[in-house]
């Protein structure tokens, strides 16, 4: 695989958005670049191949304090939403199923405990999963409800004073090596979600095999058959699907960033071979139209990098929006899917190959472009801040 000079790399920055960046920001994105750089790039053709998560790595991101990294307090590492979303760029450039292991834990698990959970699950659960001791899933997507959680058939009912719930989920990341399961059940008071400790009686996690996508990460169905908890296993501050959702825009809001990194990488691995791989006794780099391919890469990369950081910003700042996230993650998803295919196409036949990335991160994105909402979605997310009108049903 034909490595980019960091010079050529830079150059393609056009509108030097790195000076956007603070110091400690841009050594934050140089530690997960290095470590994506020395752990993942050697190992991930061979790990997608073998359809294989490393769970070796998990202790290493523990580590670097990726797990968790923009909660406060409990063993979370407390850093800033861009602080965030750099690393989720850093880890996809990498591989989309890597960062979807630190987005299921930290944006999704973890969040749902720190947002809702009380201080005792808080102490339970949240330290062990920052330092990479235990592993959680979220269980909200179902066989039959995926755009429409609001049709979840998944129940929870109090029986002599203990929970008893039954039910299905599919889709869902970690679950099959998970200690804990964050699990959204109906009830006589609406939604509410449920830690779930994975070896109670009745919980089944069995990975979905076959995949040609995500290949270097962990989907499964869930299945639930009459799993009792304690009373105080429900997370008390959770109720209705307002406590999922927030969930959710924290996951989405890392998409937005990785899916710039798979962007990157794909281009990167483009321009690299453009320059090395010579036809008609020139670099193809030198055709008219390999150039437009490439300008149009770094016309989108550069776009979709500076939404990302005001998206980043703007969380920060307190002042985030749901349908800001709603367009973050349609137009990165969308523009890096489209950046993955046009550089295997610069890559000619050699492209289908695990030698190279843009295919594998073409195929890691299109569940990437699936799952945390549709296209569909949020173009109707979009559609009703711009209408006012809710054009779901």
């Amino acid at each position: 695989m034909t490595t980019l000079p960091a010079a050529l790399a830079a150059a393609a920055d056009i509108l030097k958005l790195d000076d956007e960046l603070s110091e400690s920001e841009r050594e934050l994105r140089a530690v997960v670049r290095e470590f994506v750089d020395r752990r993942v790039r050697p190992n991930i053709a061979e790990w997608f191949d073998a359809a294989r998560f490393p769970v070796e790595l998990v202790p290493e991101l523990a580590e670097l304090g990726l797990l968790g990294m923009h909660l406060e307090g409990y063993g979370c590492a407390g850093r800033s939403a861009v602080d965030y979303g750099l690393a989720m760029q850093e880890l996809e450039a990498g591989d989309s199923g890597i960062r979807t292991f630190v987005s299921v834990q930290g944006s999704l698990a973890m969040s749902a405990i720190s947002k809702f959970g009380s201080d005792e699950q808080k102490q339970h659960w949240l330290p062990r999963m920052a330092k990479g001791e235990a592993i959680g899933c979220f269980g909200l997507t179902e066989p039959t409800a995926g755009s429409d959680p609001a049709s979840m058939r998944t129940t929870a009912g109090l029986e002599g004073g203990e929970w008893v719930l039954n039910g299905a989920k599919r889709w869902i990341g970690l679950a099959s090596i998970a200690d804990v399961a964050v699990i959204w059940a109906r009830t006589d008071e609406g939604v509410r979600g449920f830690l779930v400790p994975t070896p109670t009686p009745g919980f089944v996690a069995t990975p979905i095999t076959q995949k040609l996508s995500m290949r270097a990460s962990v989907q499964c169905d869930i299945a639930l058959d009459d799993v009792r908890l304690p009373a105080d296993a429900v997370l008390p501050d959770a109720r209705g699907l307002r406590g999922p959702f927030s969930c959710l825009n924290e996951a989405r809001y890392g998409i937005a960033w990785g899916a710039v990194g798979a962007a990157r990488d794909s281009f990167e691995a483009a321009l690299g071979y453009a320059l090395g791989r010579e036809q008609f006794g020139r670099p193809i780099a030198g055709f008219q139209l390999t150039q437009q391919k490439l300008v149009e890469m770094v016309l989108e990369i550069q776009k979709a990098q500076l939404v990302a950081l005001r998206l980043g910003r703007l969380k920060d700042a307190g002042k985030l929006e749901p349908q800001m996230i709603s367009l973050a993650k349609l137009n990165n998803a969308r523009i890096a899917i489209d950046i993955a295919r046009a550089a295997r196409s610069v890559l000619g036949g050699n492209g289908i190959t695990l030698d190279y990335s843009p295919l594998r991160h073409a195929a890691n994105l299109e569940s990437v472009r699936t799952y945390e909402g549709t296209d569909e979605v949020h173009t109707l997310v979009l559609g009703e801040k711009i209408t006012g009108i809710a054009a779901f049903q």
